[in-house]
């Protein structure tokens, strides 16, 4: 009996040991999907915020046009050549990336896809994983990116003069615009002609 306890404290050992580095190695695995959310929230947030502050100023330049360029109406469909200050959306983009603890790699550059502009963000996160029983994640750090898309909300007739008033339906607002009596103030909030979302 004597040495039948005996041979088991062994095992009892060995089965110890593993638990316990099971235990370390799920930790890991943890601080590195803690890591990676983060990395993920940064991007999301810094992605938005680009799209966001280019969306401010699609207001604005569609305010400068209404009235002095007869093809305001294209600002509604957000054509590949409207031109859009990039530092802007990259130093909103970069504000929320620090918000969050991230750093924003490269910029916020817009594109065109699908007749949309959409905004990609890549970050990394100024902290690291961390300590752990795999080596090297005291000095990794989690990466990750997103895309957020403007879409238009406003709809018109496509045989509508733009140097006439017209009404616009945007996301079921009307809007009525003047160009012989127009002021930009009388515009509605960015978000009511043009949507902010991250693509899927």
């Amino acid at each position: 009996m004597r040495g039948d306890r005996g041979q088991t404290l062994p095992i009892y050992i060995w089965l110890t040991v593993i638990l316990l580095f099971a235990a370390l190695a799920f930790f890991a695995f943890a601080q590195a999907a803690f890591a990676r959310n983060g990395a993920q929230s940064a991007a999301d947030a810094a992605a938005l915020a680009a799209a966001q502050e280019a969306r401010d100023e699609l207001l604005l330049g569609l305010g400068d046009a209404v009235g002095t360029d007869d093809n305001w109406l294209d600002w509604l469909d957000l054509p590949g050549d409207v031109a859009i200050p990039n530092d802007g959306p990259t130093a909103a983009a970069q504000a929320l990336a620090a918000d969050n603890d991230a750093t924003v790699l490269g910029g916020a550059e817009p594109e065109v896809v699908d007749g949309y502009l959409r905004f990609h963000v890549a970050v990394q996160t100024n902290y690291t994983v961390g300590d752990s029983i795999i080596p090297g994640t005291e000095n990794m750090q989690a990466e990750a990116e997103a895309t957020a898309v403007i879409k238009p909300r406003c709809e018109f007739d496509a045989d509508a003069d733009p140097t006439k008033p017209l009404e616009l339906v945007c996301d079921d607002e009307p809007v009525n615009i003047d160009p012989e009596d127009f002021d930009p103030d009388d515009l509605p909030d960015a978000s009511v002609m043009f949507s902010v979302h991250l693509a899927e």
